[in-house]
C-alpha cells in the first residue's frame, strides 16, 4: 500500500483532506512504519538544504591558500603522531614554557610531626599553613620576585590542598598576580599517598625512601582508611600528566607549580632532568623551597654522585 504526500506552503491555508490523494488504511488493519511518509513543509525543507550546503566544505576537504602554498584540511588531520603537541615524554627535548617549582610551607600537621596524606582531609584547615609555614611561604614568594618569575605575567598552578592553595595566594599577592591566574589542580598534585604510614611520625618517611631506592614500583603498605599507597612510578604518572596539560595549554608562558609535599616535585624534576627515579629523594625540597626548572642543569647542591643515576626513559631506568 502506497501513500502519496503533498508539500504544503507554510504560509497558505491548510489543504482540504479530501483533495489529497491518500488512501486510508482499512479499519481492521494496522499500519506499518514504512507505509506512511510524513508531510514536510517548505520551511523545514529549506532549513535542511541550507544545513547540507554548510557542511559541503568539510566533506569536500577544500584547499585553502595559505601564503605561498595550499593547505589541505585532511592533511592537518593526518599529521604523524610524533608531531602532536599534546604528547609529552620524559625527559623532554625542550620545554615550551618556563617553570618554577615551589613546595608550600610547613602545614599544621607537619608542625605536629605527623604524616597526613589522605586526600579526604586535603582541604581541612589542619592541612593549612602553620605559623612557621606562612613565613616560609612569604620568603618563597619574595624569592620568586627576586628571580623575576612574574615580571611578564605568570600562571600559578597549586594543588587544591589547603596549604598549597594558601601558598599560591601569598605568591600572587607578593608578585602582583591577579587571582584569575591561580589555577587550582584537583588531583595530579595531591601529596603522595603513604598508605599505612598515615598518622605516623614524619621521620618514618625515611623508611619509604629506603624502599624507593630499591625500586620505583614498590608501594608503601596499604591501609583501609582511604589513604592511597603510591609508588614513585604512580607519582611519576601523575606529574607527567600534569606537564602534558601545561605544555599543551600554554606556550612561551611562565608557570609556577605549587605542591603540598616534596615527592611530587622531586619526582617531577628527576623526570625532567633524566635522572634515576629511585634517587628522587636526593632532589628533596624543603618547606618553602623554590627552584627554577633548567632542563640542562641540576642544582649544584643536588648533583648526583655518579652518572649511573642518569635515566633517559623513565620510569624504566634499569
Amino acid at each position: 500500500m502506497v501513500a502519496t504526500t503533498t508539500f504544503v506552503d507554510s504560509n497558505s491555508s491548510p489543504p482540504n483532506p479530501k483533495s489529497l490523494n491518500f488512501t486510508p488504511f482499512p479499519s481492521d488493519s494496522k499500519p506499518s512504519r514504512y507505509d506512511v511518509v510524513p508531510i514536510i513543509n517548505r520551511r523545514a525543507l529549506v532549513a535542511l538544504t541550507s544545513l547540507s550546503t554548510a557542511l559541503i566544505p568539510f566533506w569536500a576537504s577544500p584547499q585553502i591558500k595559505n601564503h605561498s602554498h595550499y593547505y589541505n584540511y585532511a592533511d592537518s588531520i593526518n599529521l604523524p603522531v610524533a608531531e602532536a603537541r599534546g604528547l609529552f615524554q620524559m625527559p623532554p627535548a625542550r620545554l615550551t614554557n618556563r617553570y618554577y617549582l615551589v613546595r608550600a610551607g610547613e602545614s599544621e600537621y607537619e608542625s605536629f610531626g605527623v604524616i597526613n596524606t589522605n586526600p579526604v582531609a586535603k582541604t581541612s584547615m589542619d592541612n593549612g599553613l602553620s605559623g612557621i609555614g606562612k613565613k616560609q611561604t612569604v620568603k618563597a614568594a619574595f624569592d620568586l620576585k627576586s628571580m623575576g618569575a612574574c615580571e611578564n605575567s605568570c600562571w600559578i598552578w597549586p594543588s587544591i590542598t589547603q596549604r598549597a592553595y594558601q601558598a599560591a595566594e601569598i605568591i600572587a599577592a607578593v608578585n602582583g598576580v591577579n587571582r584569575s591566574h591561580i589555577v587550582p589542580e584537583y588531583s595530579f598534585l595531591d601529596a603522595r599517598g603513604l598508605g599505612a604510614y598515615e598518622g605516623k611520625k614524619l621521620d618514618s618517611v625515611s623508611e619509604v625512601y629506603a624502599s624507593d631506592n630499591v625500586s620505583p614500583n614498590i608501594k608503601p603498605p596499604p591501609i583501609n582508611d582511604g589513604t592511597p599507597n603510591e609508588s614513585v612510578r604512580d607519582v611519576f604518572v601523575r606529574v607527567t600528566q600534569l606537564m602534558s596539560i601545561l605544555e599543551t595549554q600554554y606556550s612561551e608562558d611562565t608557570v609556577i607549580i605549587v605542591s603540598p609535599d616534596s615527592d611530587n616535585l622531586s619526582v617531577l624534576q628527576a623526570g625532567l632532568l633524566g635522572l634515576e627515579l629511585r634517587r628522587h629523594s636526593d632532589l628533596a625540597f624543603g618547606p618553602g623551597e623554590v627552584r627554577f626548572v633548567d632542563a640542562s642543569s641540576i642544582p649544584t647542591y643536588k648533583q648526583p654522585k655518579s652518572a649511573v643515576y642518569k635515566c633517559l626513559n623513565p620510569p624504566n631506568c634499569n
